[in-house]
């Protein structure tokens, strides 16, 4: 692990170093070619401005070179406890893009969000940060997008992925796995 933050109590741990950078460049390159589809929305309320995704059916999700580093993660981040993937899919972000703040569970639920930066290079003047927010919508953590790195966190923190800046010509490309408590 990177590090470790608090946003009101709720862990937010990064990761860097889990996957080698060739492994990076072979999913951006792959993300590069695939067929993403601008139907993905923040919230309810920010439905007239969608974002581009690209589903990752639940049986193929496995077959990534990321997804076992994730789970190893998960087990670090919650001291062992057991979660299993509920949804997968990977976002692309370019300038000009609207991306809003939002949480990825319901009030009242628990699940974790498993995020990798998936890129072979990223520069911080391009920006593209993720932004976590406390309950009063303030921003405490960000977490820059350097290649392969991982964020893990409490999915009902408030957060935002930013778009890159008019510099960058590179899309953001962020693989989210969505995590749910496994049931015995």
């Amino acid at each position: 692990m990177t590090r470790s933050v608090l946003v009101e109590g709720r862990p937010i741990r990064v990761y860097d170093g889990l996957v080698a950078l060739p492994h990076v460049k072979q999913l951006t390159d792959a993300f590069m070619g695939a067929n993403f589809v601008r139907d993905e929305v923040a919230r309810a309320d920010t439905a007239g401005f969608r974002h581009w995704e690209l589903n990752i059916p639940l049986e193929t999700a496995p077959q990534l070179m990321v997804y076992q580093p994730t789970l190893q993660a998960v087990r670090d981040f919650e001291d062992g406890a057991d979660y299993r993937v509920c949804r997968s899919y990977c976002n692309h972000a370019a300038y000009g893009d609207m991306l809003f703040i939002h949480t990825d569970i319901q009030p009242g639920e628990k699940g974790l969000t498993a995020l990798w930066y998936i890129a072979p290079e990223w520069n911080a003047e391009w920006g593209g940060e993720t932004l976590f927010y406390n309950s009063q919508m303030d921003a405490e953590v960000v977490v820059t997008p350097k290649p392969g790195r991982l964020v893990v966190f409490d999915g009902g923190i408030p957060h935002v992925g930013r778009p890159p800046n008019r510099i960058c010509y590179a899309p953001r490309y962020t693989l989210a796995f969505k995590l749910q408590p496994a049931v015995s």
